[in-house]
């Protein structure tokens, strides 16, 4: 069995915007602030467009959010696998986070051969206070 080459931050994005460039058009949808074996950070850049009526962010964006958190986590861990997907992600909404950039904090708790487990906590930039706390299991293709 080979085993994968660990990427970093800089390798994830360039490989993420030739495998999905329709998610990079106007710039970039996301940040990888960090990416190494079993932790990610990603932020999202604030944009109208993750607004919903009442001034917040959407749930949609942080749901969004932490899916690409876990999945970089994922990736910063077994090397590049375009097709490990989400199979299930659960995500709890603490506060209204003020219009502003979002910062996720991915920690993967298992990484199995098939599977990985993770939970990502999502924070406005420059502060403490947890939003949204999302947890999540993503399938690992076969080698």
């Amino acid at each position: 069995m080979t085993k994968r080459a660990h990427l970093g931050p800089a390798e994830i994005q360039a490989l993420l915007r030739e495998a999905f460039p329709q998610s990079f058009e106007g710039g970039d949808a996301f940040i990888i602030e960090k990416a190494e074996p079993m932790l990610a950070r990603v932020h999202l850049p604030y944009h109208d467009r993750h607004l919903r009526p009442g001034g917040t962010i959407s749930g949609p964006a942080m749901f969004a959010l932490a899916d690409c958190a876990l999945y970089i986590a994922v990736l910063a861990s077994i090397g590049w696998a375009p097709m490990a997907v989400t199979t299930n992600l659960s995500i709890n909404f603490l506060s209204k986070p003020d219009p502003g950039d979002l910062v996720a904090d991915c920690r993967l708790l298992k990484l199995g051969k098939k599977l990985a487990v993770g939970e990502v906590y999502m924070r406005s930039a420059g502060k403490e206070d947890i939003v949204a706390h999302a947890t999540g299991t993503y399938s690992i293709p076969p080698r």
